[in-house]
């Protein structure tokens, strides 16, 4: 019996393979098997063969046409912004009725904003998932100051939603500063993508081996390259490890900091830093095994808008993380309260590369480390399913009650 109609709205979904993307269509498919009928709009693929329109277990897919513009410019990203906008509204206003609720996340940024309208238009209940804190994340990237005149939109739409959900604590506040009363405001931790699990010792020798990285302890970076990311402290780290030879640093993906990264290392002459495409998820177990450490990094000012999700990943796969970052910001006081490594601010590269020798050398100690965070990453995404299961079931309950 079908609980409802849930409409969820985000660029990127299967087969795109973002962070957002994986979370989004894991969290569907399940609750798609509890019973909600599920539908998602989202953006097409590059690849060729995807469908418009779709069902895949359980879930109907509408992906819109859009630009895909945004690796070459700020301009084709707006452009990919913009078309998205276009495309999702005209699927909602053409698809949404009374009853139904709408599920914004923020990719596009503010897409929270012309979901709201809709939501209001039609008669329908609106939800936010709040992954990135916008417009001041944006400030906190580019300096300039013009995007917060778009903030008492977004704070509107916040307030009117039945609940935001948001995946940590210190975004919470924001949202709380922003006017969104604290029963309206739910924290669910995000998780590492479904059935992800340690990769068998041939699966990863092998990819060693493709990438020339055998008999070397790897301290790797995977995922996007993005401006959110502080990644100069990785090169510092590397440089202090350069005259040692069995020490090597791996970026793996894309993105908007690659290019500039890639010159950076070549001008310092760190040869022992290479880089490696971004993966497909049925290589993702293994990329990230090659990894015997793995750096999980946030610009300075940027932790109350954005939590990396690549953490869950990492603990999945049990392998040490090394956060750096605020030293009081709640990602770190996690890495920090549950075993999964150790936290560093920017300017402690030296203190940093000290901390990985000592697991290279101690590896009962990176053992020790793997078991509290497989521990830590089984929490994951049965548990998120029905805790959103719960929260809707609650709050659309609570407004049926209240017309």
């Amino acid at each position: 019996m079908s609980l409802g109609r849930l409409f969820f709205v985000n660029r990127f979904y299967w087969p795109d393979e973002p962070a957002t993307a994986q979370l989004l269509t894991d969290l569907t498919r399940g609750l798609a098997a509890k019973g909600w009928k599920v539908v998602v709009v989202t953006s097409r693929p590059k690849r060729d063969g995807v469908p418009a329109r779709e069902v895949r277990e359980e879930v109907t897919i509408e992906r819109v046409w859009t630009t895909r513009l945004g690796q070459r410019s700020l301009i084709g990203r707006a452009l990919d912004f913009v078309s998205f906008y276009a495309g999702a509204g005209l699927a909602l206003l053409r698809s949404v009725r009374r009853g139904d609720a709408i599920v914004a996340l923020t990719d596009p940024p503010l897409i929270g904003v012309l979901a709201g309208w809709i939501a209001a238009w039609r008669g329908a209940r609106l939800f936010h998932w709040v992954q990135d804190i916008y417009p001041e994340i944006a400030v906190e990237v580019t300096g300039y100051r013009a995007p917060l005149v778009l903030r008492p939109l977004r704070n509107r739409a916040w307030r009117r939603a039945l609940a935001s959900v948001v995946p940590g604590t210190d975004m919470a506040r924001a949202l709380r500063d922003a006017g969104v009363v604290a029963d309206r405001i739910a924290v669910q931790p995000n998780w590492a993508p479904a059935l992800l699990a340690p990769a068998a010792d041939a699966v990863l020798a092998a990819l060693r081996r493709e990438w020339q990285l055998e008999g070397k302890f790897v301290l790797a970076y995977s995922g996007n390259l993005g401006r959110v990311h502080d990644l100069e402290p990785i090169l510092d780290v590397a440089a202090a490890l350069r005259d040692e030879p069995d020490y090597v640093v791996a970026f793996i993906g894309g993105g908007a900091q690659r290019a500039r990264i890639e010159a950076e290392v070549r001008a310092r002459g760190l040869n022992n830093v290479h880089f490696f495409p971004a993966q497909p998820r049925e290589r993702l177990a293994a990329s990230l095994g090659v990894g015997d450490v793995h750096f999980v990094t946030l610009r300075p000012g940027a932790d109350r808008w954005v939590f990396p999700s690549k953490l869950y990943g990492i603990a999945a796969i049990g392998r040490p993380a090394l956060f750096i970052g605020a030293r009081d910001c709640e990602l770190a006081q996690i890495v920090r309260a549950r075993g999964l490594g150790a936290s560093f601010t920017r300017d402690e590269a030296p203190a940093a590369a000290a901390q990985v020798r000592g697991w290279r050398n101690h590896p009962a100690e990176r053992e020790a480390i793997g078991t509290a965070a497989r521990a830590f990453a089984g929490e994951g995404a049965g548990l998120a399913v029905q805790a959103w299961h719960n929260l809707l079931t609650a709050k659309l309950a609570e407004r049926g009650a209240t017309g």
